[in-house]
């Protein structure tokens, strides 16, 4: 497996700024990728926000295993969090997350209105580690209406408050939270999401670790995508020769003549982001419970 490698100053600043702003809110929505739930987070972000009403946000559950969705709401449900599913870039969403935070927001006005605080909206701050989809979250949430919304504490500092209505504000921080490599997994995971550059990584030996991950969670989804025979696959090597037979199919070739691995395995990584292999979910939260 690759190594990650995990750059703790890249967090300093950013944790920071999340501890200020963290005292304007009254909830915190956090966005991570409902294929990789927990790779996709911050722990931090647990620590920071406690005592707050939380939101998960599984976003591009669209592209995620939907029995595993249920699971993972479930799961988060458990942690006392709110939880939503959805594809932020549809417009639709909108309702859905409202609905949600208005769920969420409950005790928040239930203690105004004891206290003769009327007509105050709620307050929430919106995380997430990078591409996990917070600025087209951002963007459907606020449509054309996206602008600061007055002289609060937080506009000075850059921060963007958000309007979405007479009830709802939230409060987009452009500081970036990034997620903890403490397991190998977890690098892997965002690698194959797209989350690290590709440049940067050995595609090749991604594709493959991909592969021996679908022969044996997702079994016959490459056999019926790239039209391969049935076959055991139970390490990389293994794996290596089944991007083969996918770089045959797909006449990956070069010079010579010979397959072209590496051009494979970026179809392979293609495929899976986009959707193309179906919807498939790489952390299952039975592991997580354990």
């Amino acid at each position: 497996m690759q190594q990650f490698q995990w750059y703790p100053g890249h967090m300093t600043k950013a944790k920071r700024a999340m501890q200020e702003d963290i005292k304007l809110v009254d909830m915190v929505i956090e966005l991570v990728d409902a294929r990789v739930p927990q790779a996709s987070r911050n722990p931090d972000i647990d620590t920071l926000s406690r005592g707050k009403a939380r939101v998960i946000v599984l976003n591009k559950s669209d592209l995620a295993d939907e029995s595993r969705n249920r699971e993972w709401a479930a799961f988060y449900q458990e942690q006392g969090c709110y939880v939503v599913m959805l594809d932020s870039r549809v417009r639709g969403s909108v309702k859905k997350v409202q609905d949600i935070i208005a769920q969420a927001g409950k005790a928040k006005m239930e203690r105004d209105r004891r206290r003769g605080i009327l007509n105050r909206p709620i307050r929430a701050m919106v995380a997430g580690i990078p591409n996990v989809g917070k600025s087209t979250f951002i963007n459907t949430m606020a449509g054309k209406a996206s602008a600061k919304t007055g002289n609060k504490p937080g506009v000075t500092r850059g921060n963007q408050w958000i309007k979405l209505n007479k009830n709802v504000e939230l409060l987009d921080t452009p500081g970036i939270l990034w997620p903890k490599f403490e397991d190998q997994t977890v690098g892997l995971h965002l690698a194959w999401i797209g989350s690290i550059r590709d440049d940067i990584m050995n595609t090749t030996e991604l594709a493959c670790e991909l592969i021996l991950f679908m022969k044996n969670n997702y079994p016959g989804v490459l056999e019926e995508r790239y039209q391969l025979e049935e076959s055991n696959c139970q390490d990389i090597r293994e794996a290596s020769e089944v991007l083969e037979r996918i770089a045959e199919f797909r006449h990956c070739l070069a010079k010579g003549g010979t397959y072209d691995l590496d051009k494979a395995a970026a179809l392979v990584m293609d495929d899976f982001r986009s959707g193309r292999l179906g919807r498939i979910t790489l952390e299952f939260p039975e592991i997580e419970q354990k």
